[in-house]
């Protein structure tokens, strides 16, 4: 159970307001003394004299219209006033927050390899995440948990590291650090790196984020594509910082930050970082699926251990074989010869929709189980609809090879249109449902489409054996 920090989500978007009106008022020449974030929804604005005052609500009014503005003091040197984000907005944001956050999370699970997951939203900000089958639960948490905001920054190069480090921070800069680990003893070690806080490309841009080789280390890096835009920003800002060292920082991390030899084009780049392949995989998932718009914090977590699971797959496969066992007694019982032959056609089944299952790579939950059993008594009942055809025939005098063609003949349409339309209920469950729902509608489409074949062809070709080859004179029916 996850919880989505919406509120965070609001405060990025008033200082990312607060960033755009400041860059405004430099372009339209509007001076100022003073732009911030009062608080999550508030920018406080002070306007240099009054006559800025007519072109700072003209760019409002075009520009900046979502905002509204707190009655503010007129002062002697200039204006002071607040702008603030109206309910409505920031409701709208933590909606849109918790929505993107969901489909980033299911993107980045889907990635994950994860069979069927079930992830859906429990109230306004909360998300519930269901991973049956997963072997590795911490990895999959570290990963829905990423916030993964990709950004690239410049290293401040001009002041004195250790005077940072000590509290004299300049103004406009950070202390951020890159954590490495030393293959050999398992030691980290923390690099600090004194970082301007602009950054000048965002992750946004990016179109996609691969795995590669590095060919000189034989070590795995992270490949990255920015869309035309983001192409653009990139070689601007290499082409005006040769020889300065730019900042890759993921989540306040810095990953790199290698020095720009010279302009790069082409719109491609690379994280490096000594990675493992696996942490490099996963990296390049949550770049791909995108950022979180807001972090997420994990309320509760549940493994259902082995013992649970085991005793409920347990009595899932008992309550399997004891029909089956009833089915195949009765169906030999009451059919004789021709029940033997259904109960081969019967056991061929189960193996074509465990088969199916290995190759979908489906995870068999209680409801793929309760699909088989269902499966099973419709493979019997297209058996049983051929059978009193078949009875039918030979109660009217016609030889054994007739009364199979005659049988066949007239129950093939009834069972194509009881399984098709079956068939169709399934796939809709499958589109539509989630979860244990989807887990049913796979065996069961599976399983459908393996007793057609076992009983339309299977069940046919050993009655044509018996009556073509082994020239039969009476069915044992």
């Amino acid at each position: 159970m996850l919880e989505v920090q919406t509120r965070k989500a609001v405060e990025s978007r008033i200082e990312r307001t607060a960033e755009d009106l400041r860059a405004a008022l430099k372009t339209q020449k509007i001076r100022y003394t003073e732009i911030d974030r009062v608080n999550e929804t508030q920018i406080s604005v002070k306007l240099k004299g009054q006559e800025g005052k007519e072109g700072f609500d003209n760019l409002l009014d075009e520009e900046f219209a979502v905002l509204r503005i707190v009655p503010g003091t007129t002062e002697d040197e200039g204006l002071s006033l607040r702008l603030e984000l109206p309910e409505q907005e920031v409701k709208y944001v933590e909606e849109m927050a918790a929505r993107q956050a969901m489909e980033t999370i299911r993107n980045r699970i889907d990635q994950f390899g994860v069979s069927e997951p079930d992830i859906r939203r429990q109230g306004e900000n909360r998300i519930l995440i269901q991973l049956p089958g997963i072997k590795d639960a911490q990895r999959a948490i570290n990963l829905i948990g990423k916030t993964a905001l990709l950004e690239f920054k410049l290293v401040d190069e001009e002041h004195d590291l250790q005077e940072a480090l000590k509290g004299h921070v300049p103004p406009g800069d950070e202390i951020l650090y890159q954590v490495t680990e030393d293959p050999a003893t398992g030691r980290k070690k923390r690099t600090p790196f004194l970082i301007r806080k602009r950054t000048y490309l965002t992750g946004e841009y990016l179109t996609d984020a691969k795995v590669q080789i590095d060919s000189m280390y034989n070590e795995p890096y992270v490949s990255m594509d920015f869309d035309k835009k983001g192409a653009r920003l990139f070689e601007r800002v290499t082409e005006a910082n040769v020889k300065k060292r730019l900042a890759i920082v993921l989540d306040d991390h810095v990953y790199s930050a290698p020095v720009i030899q010279e302009k790069i084009g082409g719109g491609h780049a690379r994280i490096t970082g000594h990675f493992t392949t696996e942490e490099a995989h996963d990296l390049a998932i949550v770049l791909r699926a995108g950022a979180l718009p807001a972090p997420v914090q994990i309320l509760e977590e549940r493994t259902v251990g082995p013992s649970l699971g085991r005793d409920s797959i347990d009595k899932g496969l008992m309550s399997m074989w004891i029909g089956g066992i009833v089915v195949v007694l009765f169906i030999g019982i009451y059919y004789k010869g021709a029940g033997i032959i259904a109960n081969v056609a019967l056991l061929l089944n189960i193996v074509l929709i465990a088969a199916g299952l290995a190759a979908f790579q489906a995870t068999l939950t209680l409801p793929g189980i309760a699909g088989i059993i269902l499966t099973i008594g419709m493979a019997v009942d297209a058996n049983v609809i051929i059978f009193e055809r078949i009875r039918e025939e030979v109660r009217l005098g016609k030889t054994p090879r007739a009364a199979v063609d005659g049988g066949y003949a007239r129950a093939t349409m009834t069972i194509l249109d009881a399984n098709i339309t079956t068939l169709i209920a399934a796939l809709v469950l499958f589109q539509f449902g989630t979860g244990p729902v989807k887990g049913f509608a796979v065996t069961l489409s599976i399983g459908i489409l393996a007793s057609l074949f076992t009983a339309i062809i299977v069940a046919r070709l050993i009655f044509d054996y018996l009556v073509l080859q082994r020239r039969t004179q009476r069915l044992s029916i």
